[in-house]
Parts: C-alpha cells; structure tokens; sequence
C-alpha cells in the first residue's frame, strides 16, 4: 500500500486519484503510524515552504517520511514535496527541510515569467538513465527514449544537488534538475497527476519499483 501524506497540501486528492488511475493500491492519511507501516510513500505539496515544513514537524509526518526512508522503503516527493526532501529553501531561510536529499532549493533568476507554467521537456541524466524505474517511465515519452514532456507549475527548483542525484533536467531560462533522487528516495518537481500518460507511467513505474 502507498500511503499519500496528508499535511494540508492542496494537491494530495487529485495525486490520490492518480496513483489509483494508475492502479496502484493508495490511501490519503494523516496518521504518522500508518506512514511508518507503508509500503512505500508520497508526499506531494502545493505551497509555501515555511509552513509546510511547521506542518510535517507539528504532525510527526515528518518523522515518520524520515524513518520510512531511512528503512528503506520507496519515497516519492512531488512538486512542493520535493522541495521539502532538501535541507533548504529560499522561499524560507532558516526553515529546515528534511534532508533526506543534500541540495537546496532556489529561485528562477530569469527574465522569463515567473512562476514557471505549463509543459515542459524534461531529459534524463546519465544517472537518470541508469535509474531503472525512471528508464522505463521515460521510454518513448515525447521526443523519444530517456526524454518527457511533463507540466511544471513553480517559482522554485532544487540546486546544488551533487550530479549522481541530479536524475533529469528541464530548460526555463537556464537548466535546472528537475527530478532528484537517491537510493530509495525520488522527487520531482513537476506535477505527475497534471501531466497525462507520461505523469501515469512514472506513478506506475514507482508503485512498482523495488530500489
């Protein structure tokens, strides 16, 4: 069973509705305890980080994504979700994230408006297309193998991630990783359950990865 973290993030039914679309066995819980027992976890987000991370700390549900990674178990983090696997953000200085990811989270310096709306083609890394679950999500996406065109709504991104974990980047004015990760832990900074088949494959590929 995946358990859907629910902190109060505007976005956790609709990536409820979506992992169940993609037919995976899903349950939207507050309870720490039920994280702790999952198979494996997402927290998604749609926000402001400050408050977001008082949330998860306030809850316990930030204790318990931590031991959940730490036991090893499949974490997925989307979009605000991501940004709260870091340590950082600019969005809050001083405002711890979890550090489950090392890296910190900025944002856009472009002319370009922001926030950054809409699709965008996101390209695997090499360590993306070593990451076996990412591989197959990616295959014969838009633009071919190890290439996808996934929406993106954010003012913020991930940087200074350490390039093994830096798995797929995508272009708003300058490349930015846009999906990290490392051992059991994935986050992406686009919304899957906006971006159609391609967002189905990766939830699909997640529900189904052993790391």
């Amino acid at each position: 069973m995946i358990a859907v973290a629910d902190y109060g993030a505007s976005n956790t039914r609709s990536v409820l509705r979506a992992l169940r679309a993609a037919g995976a066995e899903a349950e939207l819980t507050a309870d720490p305890a039920v994280v702790r027992g999952a198979d494996r976890v997402v927290l998604p987000g749609v926000g402001n980080f400050a408050p977001a991370s008082r949330r998860l700390a306030e809850t316990g549900l930030g204790d318990a994504i931590r031991e959940a990674a730490q036991a090893g178990r499949p974490v997925l983090g989307i979009c605000l979700g991501l940004q709260l696997f870091l340590a950082e953000s600019e969005e809050a200085p001083g405002v711890p994230g979890l550090g489950l990811i090392g890296g910190r989270v900025v944002r856009f310096r472009t002319e370009l408006p922001v926030p950054h709306v809409g699709w965008a083609r996101v390209a695997l890394t090499g360590a993306g297309r070593a990451h076996a679950a990412l591989a197959r999500a990616f295959a014969g996406g838009g633009g071919g193998g190890g290439t996808s065109f996934l929406y993106h709504v954010h003012s913020y991104h991930p940087a200074d991630v350490a390039p093994e974990t830096d798995l797929a980047e995508a272009d708003y004015g300058g490349a930015f990783p846009t999906v990290v990760g490392r051992a059991n832990v994935l986050g992406v900074q686009f919304h899957p359950e906006k971006s159609q088949a391609a967002g189905l494959a990766l939830l699909r590929e997640f529900a189904a990865w052993a790391p």
